[in-house]
């Protein structure tokens, strides 16, 4: 017992001796290695090998470079390696993302051969629909809950957010100039924030083109139109419907009838040829433009809301293209050399005030070698004021450089020059002057309206357009004029747009059964050059296109005139100039996830609801990262919403929400109220 207690001593003594001379052979290597190197591995010493009195000291020759000890210890060890952390990145580009609509090949050569691939109306890829019950939204893909939007009061049921802002109307300085019609939007944080209602005994509308010619009266229940304008065969109230003669102020025997005389005046004009897209001011209910239809002319028809203040809600029920504006003292939304055509007819603007500034904005729209047709009393009466009127008129459009092609009736026909040439041979001194080099005639958010004459493009652009049909197809000149990143694609890039939304539409015509669902005003939110609308013409879906550009991208506008459709300029963090239940189909592309970066989606989303019909459809297709909460918001506006993937299969970065206003039929008939209260007013006239 003895021995072996002896022995675990003898053994601790051992293990207590090499400790020891483990920790001295440390300390002296620490000590020798910080003799050797006096900044830490940035110099090695080596002693000669020869005795001297004094040791003679060889420099390394890494001396002065920098190594990183961490990888050196790395390489030599067999250890994981100890990653370093991550790095921060930088920030993203202050530009516009570029849309790339094309495939480059091996060569870097931009092809527009691709096909996207065919939609199954059973299987168009996996989907989640959500659909909200008794007033409740199911949020089956909720990333942040959002509440149920209520409701806006009944009588908000015509309510135009930027043009019934009654408190900043009455804040103006002046409203000499029609300043009350233009746009004055609320402050941010007090606008939209509820549905807007139906009116009472709404019902889905009249289907083109029997709308034409008539609409249910309980879907824009005001007879003001009516009361004033029936003799004038504009507009009719019979029974539940209002109809529509197609008459004007000026042309009471019908707008047919008027549209031959203007054709036998010029024939040149060639409707549904050389002249393919209208301007129609003052357009009262829209016959001009709704009967011109036939003639395979496309007529923006625009007024503004004053007294009349419905006329642009009928011409919308009625399926044609309008919208509110106002000549006053900004530019309209529409670029220079857009129309073929500009037609008034008794429009009641003073064309010749402040120096021609409104005529001078209509000569900007309009197209090198266009007509405007002017069809008033100054034109055909001989009392004293008028004649002064019409001479007013001949000297202003004379020095615009304008020529009377045909004076007949009530009608007067002028037409812009090709060129500059009249413009620089003007005596010096002459009102108005051409505007400066530098104006962008094509700058039209927000912009005053200026006292010159918009420069006709030198190398006419804007004027050499090939004759509809094949003007849609064909790239235009002013293709070159837009100023994105492409440069030599650029034609390519037009012709794959076109091409990747037809292959697009004609799946959603076939699945989706879009020329049996009725639609007939539809809106490309974010229109590009117009491909969407393009392929709706070219697969003859019976409907027309607001191609609306917006000023967070490139101004496409030019290209989409050139092409012969419509289009406007907008700021989608504003509301839009129209009336509730204005559209049939919203249709919006990537708008979302670069508008999030400026605007609430809410807000855009609820803007969507108010100008979108009861039963209309919404297809939104954009990134995977913005598709939950507008799914959220569409259930919570009390739309039936379905999120499906697109033809590119489940790994795509895109999705498609699907989505439909809920039809919620109204208790209360408008028209039956309204009949009611002429009954009373008739009997009151009845003796006992």
């Amino acid at each position: 017992m003895k021995k072996l207690f002896v022995g675990s001593n003898l053994l601790r003594s051992s293990s207590f001796f090499k400790i020891s001379v483990f920790v001295s052979i440390s300390v002296a290597c620490f000590f020798l290695g910080k003799h050797w190197s006096e900044d830490g591995f940035r110099r090695l010493v080596f002693f000669s090998s020869e005795p001297s009195r004094s040791p003679i000291v060889a420099l390394s020759p890494d001396l002065g470079k920098s190594y990183n000890i961490s990888d050196l210890i790395h390489k030599s060890l067999p250890i994981p390696p100890v990653l370093p952390p991550p790095l921060t990145p930088p920030p993203p580009p202050s530009t516009v993302d570029l849309q790339v609509f094309g495939i480059v090949d091996e060569n870097g050569t931009m092809s527009d051969e691709f096909r996207i691939g065919d939609y199954d109306a059973e299987s168009l890829g996996n989907q989640t629909e959500s659909e909200s019950g008794d007033g409740e939204a199911e949020l089956t893909t909720a990333r942040a809950s959002v509440g149920r939007i209520e409701v806006c009061p009944e009588v908000m049921t015509d309510y135009i957010p930027c043009l019934d802002n009654v408190e900043a109307i009455k804040r103006l300085e002046s409203t000499a100039r029609g300043e009350r019609f233009e746009r004055h939007c609320p402050k941010e944080g007090t606008g939209l924030n509820c549905t807007v209602p139906a009116p009472n005994g709404y019902r889905p509308p009249i289907p083109w083109p029997k709308s034409r010619d008539e609409v249910w009266f309980n879907n824009v229940p005001h007879t003001r139109l009516v009361e004033d304008k029936g003799g004038q065969n504009w507009i009719l109230e019979e029974n539940d419907k209002f109809k529509f003669p197609g008459g004007g102020t000026q042309f009471i025997h019908g707008a047919d009838q008027y549209l031959d005389q203007i054709s036998q005046m010029v024939p040149d004009v060639s409707f549904g040829n050389h002249t393919r897209v209208v301007l129609d001011i003052g357009c009262g209910v829209a016959s001009f433009g709704a009967y011109l239809m036939s003639r395979d002319v496309l007529t923006l028809s625009i007024a503004p809301k004053d007294v009349h203040e419905n006329q642009i809600q009928f011409a919308l029920e009625r399926g044609v293209p309008a919208m509110v504006a106002a000549f006053t003292t900004r530019r309209l939304l529409y670029p220079s050399q857009a129309f073929d055509l500009v037609h008034c007819s008794r429009c009641r603007i003073n064309w010749t005030r402040d120096d021609g500034i409104l005529l001078l904005e209509v000569n900007r729209m309009l197209r090198a070698g266009g007509y405007f047709v002017w069809a008033a009393q100054p034109v055909y009466k001989h009392e004293k004021a008028l004649e002064e009127q019409w001479e007013e008129m001949l000297n202003l459009t004379t020095r615009l450089c304008w020529v009377l092609v045909k004076k007949e009736g009530y009608i007067a026909i002028w037409q812009k020059p090709t060129n500059n040439t009249c413009y620089l041979s003007r005596d010096a001194g002459i009102i108005p002057p051409l505007c400066n080099p530098e104006d962008d005639p094509d700058s039209v958010w927000y912009v005053d309206l200026k006292a010159c004459i918009t420069r006709i493009e030198d190398n006419g652009y804007g004027a050499n357009l090939a004759p509809w049909p094949s003007r849609l197809q064909t790239p235009p000149d002013r293709l070159q004029t837009i100023q994105i990143d492409s440069y030599i694609a650029r034609k390519e890039l037009f012709v794959a747009e076109y091409k990747y939304w037809k292959e697009i539409i004609s799946n959603y015509v076939n699945a989706l059964h879009w020329k049996q669902i009725g639609l007939r005003n539809v809106m490309d939110m974010r229109a590009g050059y117009g491909g969407f609308a393009a392929a709706l013409a070219e697969l003859k879906v019976d409907c027309w296109v607001l191609n609306v550009v917006p000023v967070s991208g490139a101004n496409t506008l030019p290209v989409i005139y050139d092409r012969g459709l419509l289009g406007v300029m907008h700021d989608w963090c504003e509301p839009f100039d129209t009336y509730p239940r204005t559209y049939d189909l919203l249709h919006a592309a990537g708008l979302f996830s670069i508008e999030r970066k400026r605007c609430n989606m809410t807000t855009i989303m609820l803007e969507m609801d108010r100008i979108l019909r009861p039963g209309g459809r919404v297809y939104i297709r954009d990134t995977i990262n913005v598709m939950s909460e507008l799914q959220e918001i569409g259930n919570a506006m009390r739309w039936h919403t379905t999120l499906r993937e697109t033809a590119e299969g489940p790994h795509a970065s895109y999705r498609v929400l699907l989505c439909e206003k809920k039809f919620e039929k109204t208790v209360e008939s408008s028209v039956d109220k309204h009949h009611t209260k002429k009954k009373k007013r008739k009997s009151k006239g009845k003796r006992p």
